[in-house]
This record gives structure tokens, C-alpha cells and sequence, in this order.
């Protein structure tokens, strides 16, 4: 499959901007093709964003599903105020599903002349938000999941990430916990546009609309937050981390070691949240499909929410019967953060390792000393890509599951990339075994989980870690017909 891909770098103004300008000479040396940089850890990857932030000098367009009112999310909420006060024209789009507690906040961004805020699919009852689901569950089931920040066109950073401590934890006991990459050339032209479409469509209302204007005291209240997120202990990590990490100043010195590749963003049409039933045309599905489809050695898949369902299930077994070399990373019960998600996968195992599929199911790791991470009692992984045959990588937002395939809208790059390929493959091959359980039947057919440790292999016969009400609901959630929500 050719991933190479034509256009332009864009820009503004009669006057390119500086970031155009530092990269114009290495873009014009790899002609056709786009820089690719991993951003495989948590503090490189809020430097990235924060980095670039302060150094637009034209435009900031932001899509994301979860931004929390934590450390990191005021932290981010700053970055762009500040470039808004240089003239920075910046726009945001956020999914409603996750903005509980943020409305104040939202429009007092809003109000700044430079800053407009909008909502992907918004909820019309703003306090008792369950309401919406009660009244309107059709609608307000079908949500934005697309991650993207990018900066004066030229710059696009895009991943698994949303925005917030969990998502940003220095103290990730795993590399592809989660995973970004930051782009350039013809693939941050092609995500600004995807950008507008999305920031234009018919799903996307104007926040002061919905939310009303901003109050003297919500000025007040934003501005003493920046203040006050500064002298919380857990921001120091981030704002050294701005010090440390200079990829703008390589990016502008043609320094960032970067893998010149070609690159090809795929994404759902944001009318697809429109339809009961999309059509074809909308969805990103069939594309990651034929990319799949052809592999013929190896096929390498990180999913924290793995749910292959009957037909995902019955394409990965036949790979398997073709002699490919299938291997799984998701989720274990104990360190899920959606039990109801792990029940969906967890009725497939046994046909899958039937197959001769490898799955991995990520331990439970316990927060550090240092960890941010205080959504949920243990980290997780999050990160969504896969590799084929040593060469092609997906990077992006899509997890194996039927509400990435039909409800919510997607994004992420498909990258002719043996490098990361190479890096995802050495992953399988040294992290995992230390941080996962290997999922296999034994002589009778029954599931057990393999731990490998310093002593040695241990052996479980049940899920490990968890406790016998968590394992019975997840085999009464397995019963029900849900995949489709899931």
C-alpha cells in the first residue's frame, strides 16, 4: 500500500511564520513525505503541546474528547490563553460528554477575542447530566473521540491522549501507556483541514450559544486559577519539563531527529454521529480494514478497549489460520478502567486463543510517589496503534471496539513506518512480558494467566487480582447483548 501523499504547507498571512520558515528547508529536502517524532512519554508529550503553544504566532486548533479541571488541563488552558494574548487566534473543540465543571471556565475562555470555544454534540441539561442519556440516549450517545493540537498549520501533535494528569503521568511504569506523535509537512495540512471540518459541521455549537456570556467573577475565577495551579506541588514535574524539553528549538534548527515518512490521516466524517446507521462513506473502518487485511507475517495491537465482537473476532482467526503472527495487548479486569468493556472481550479469549492469537493483558500498576494519576486507584494503558509486518503503524484514536467503528467519530495516521514499527515490535518483545499477564488455555481448554518475575514464572487460574463480585458481574455483562454500546 503507498502511503505517499501531496500538498502544501499553509500559511496565514502574506508573511510565513517562523515555525514555516525553520522547517520550509527540511520539508523541501524530504519532498512528499511528512516528519514523524513518537511521543511516547507522558511529560515529553505535555511539553510538546505547551512548547508549541508558546510558540504560535498565528493559529492553535485544538480537538479533544476529555480535558479535566486538573493540573495539567489549567496548565494547558494557560498555554493557550497566553498565546491568545499575543494575538494567536485560537479555537477549541471539545466534546460535551466530558466537560462537567467546566462551563465557567469555557466561557470565560470564550470571551477573549482571540479564543473561540465550541462543543461537539452538546448536552442540553447542564447539571443533572444524566438526564440527557434518559431523554435524548440516541443522540447524546454518539460522541467526538478525536485527540489533535496544531499549531500555525505546520505542526499537528495527535495520538490516544486527551488532556489531563492521568494522561500526562510522569510516573507511567510503561512506555505506550499512551502514545503521540508530532507531525509535520503535508499531514498537518491535512489535519488542519480535517480540523475544519469538524470545527464547522453541524454537530459543533458556538459555546457562548449554549453556555451564555461570561460573568466579571468568571474572568476573576480563571485568571486566579492559572495563579493557583502553579503553587499545586504536582505541577513543578510539567513546568520543568518545559525547561528540559526543547523540541520546538530542535524542530526549528532541523535538529528533532524525526523519520521521514509517507503519512495518511485517516478520520470519520463528523456526520457520522448523525445517522442511526452511517453509511460506508463516513466511516474510517473500511480503510483501517484493507491496511489490516493485507498483513502477512506479523500484525502487533495495543487496544485498552478490545472488542473485536463476532466479525472482529472471525477476521482476526482467520489472519491466524493464514499463518500471520497475531499479537494482543490490552487491559487486564484489574487495571481496566470500564469493567463493562473488558466483558465484551473477555467472552472472545477462548476463540481467539484457540486461533493461536498471543494476548497480553496489561497488571494493575499502582500509582507512584510521583504519579498525578488520580482518576482511578491504578494506571492503565490507553495507548491505540498497531503494526504490520514490520512496516505500517496506525497511531491515533480508534480502539478495536464497535463504539469506536460506529458510534463515536476517530481520527489518527497511518504511517509507512519501519522505524516505529521496529520500536512497537521490541516493545512486545521486552516490555510487555514484565508488565502484562500472557493469556493462554491450558491442557483442559480452561484460561490462565501467566506472570513472568524475577523468581520465575507464576501461574493464575483466575483473573488475577481481582475479587469474586468483579468476576461474577463481568460474566453477567458478557450475557448481555451489548457489543454494539461497548
Amino acid at each position: 500500500m503507498s502511503f505517499s501523499t501531496e500538498g502544501v504547507l499553509s500559511t496565514t498571512g502574506a508573511q510565513a511564520s517562523r515555525l514555516h520558515e525553520a522547517i520550509e528547508p527540511t520539508l523541501r529536502a524530504h519532498p512528499g513525505v511528512s516528519g514523524i517524532y513518537a511521543l511516547e512519554n507522558g511529560r515529553d508529550a505535555f511539553a510538546a503541546r505547551a512548547l508549541l503553544a508558546a510558540a504560535a504566532e498565528r493559529s492553535i486548533d485544538v480537538e479533544c474528547y476529555i480535558w479535566r479541571a486538573d493540573v495539567t488541563g489549567y496548565l494547558m488552558f494557560e498555554a493557550l490563553w497566553s498565546a491568545a494574548e499575543r494575538g494567536v487566534r485560537v479555537r477549541l473543540l471539545l466534546d460535551d460528554n466530558n466537560t462537567a465543571g467546566l462551563d465557567e471556565t469555557l466561557v470565560a475562555l470564550d470571551a477573549h477575542e482571540n479564543i473561540e470555544v465550541r462543543l461537539f454534540n452538546p448536552l442540553r441539561y447542564r447539571r443533572l447530566r444524566w438526564i440527557n442519556y434518559l431523554l435524548d440516549f440516541r443522540r447524546v450517545n454518539r460522541r467526538m473521540h478525536n485527540k489533535s493540537f496544531t499549531v500555525d498549520h505546520e505542526v499537528s501533535v495527535l495520538g490516544g491522549r486527551n488532556v489531563g494528569d492521568e494522561y500526562f503521568d510522569a510516573g507511567s511504569a510503561m512506555n505506550f501507556a499512551d502514545l503521540d506523535v508530532l507531525a509535520v509537512g503535508p499531514i498537518a495540512t491535512e489535519v488542519s483541514s480535517n480540523f475544519d471540518l469538524y470545527f464547522n459541521s453541524e454537530s459543533a455549537h458556538p459555546a457562548r450559544r449554549l453556555l451564555g456570556k461570561a460573568s466579571i467573577q468568571a474572568m476573576h475565577n480563571l485568571k486566579a486559577a492559572f495563579a493557583a495551579v502553579h503553587a499545586k506541588p504536582g505541577s513543578r514535574q510539567y513546568l520543568e519539563a518545559l525547561d528540559e524539553k526543547g523540541f520546538v528549538t530542535q524542530l526549528e534548527e532541523g535538529q528533532l531527529a524525526m523519520e521521514w515518512v509517507g503519512a495518511r490521516l485517516v478520520s470519520d466524517d463528523p456526520a457520522k454521529v448523525l445517522h442511526a446507521e452511517p453509511p460506508k462513506e463516513l466511516l474510517m473502518l473500511p480503510r483501517l480494514l484493507q491496511l489490516t487485511g493485507q498483513a502477512r507475517v506479523q500484525f502487533d495491537l495495543v487496544s485498552p478497549y478490545f472488542v473485536p465482537a463476532i466479525t472482529g473476532t472471525k477476521d482476526l482467526v482467520q489472519l491466524a489460520k493464514q499463518g500471520v503472527r497475531v499479537r494482543v495487548l490490552t487491559n487486564s479486569l484489574a487495571s481496566t478502567d470500564v469493567a463493562a468493556v473488558h466483558a465484551g472481550y473477555a467472552k472472545r479469549r477462548k476463540a481467539l486463543l484457540r486461533a493461536g492469537l498471543e494476548i497480553y493483558e496489561v497488571k494493575r500498576v499502582e500509582p507512584t510517589s510521583t504519579s498525578l494519576t488520580r482518576g482511578s486507584s491504578a494506571a492503565s494503558l490507553h495507548a491505540k496503534t498497531f503494526e504490520i509486518d514490520g512496516r505500517y503503524v496506525y497511531v491515533g484514536s480508534f480502539n478495536f471496539d464497535p463504539r469506536s467503528a460506529y458510534l463515536n467519530t476517530e481520527m489518527g495516521l497511518l504511517l509507512d513506518s519501519p522505524q516505529l514499527a521496529r520500536r512497537l515490535n521490541h516493545f512486545f518483545a521486552t516490555q510487555v512480558p514484565a508488565h502484562s499477564y500472557r493469556v493462554r488455555l491450558d491442557e483442559h481448554d480452561d484460561l490462565e494467566w501467566v506472570e513472568t518475575t524475577p523468581a520465575g514464572e507464576k501461574t493464575y487460574r483466575i483473573e488475577p487480582h481481582t475479587n469474586a463480585f468483579q468476576r461474577m458481574m463481568l460474566a453477567l455483562v458478557a450475557t448481555l447483548p451489548i457489543d454494539w454500546l461497548l
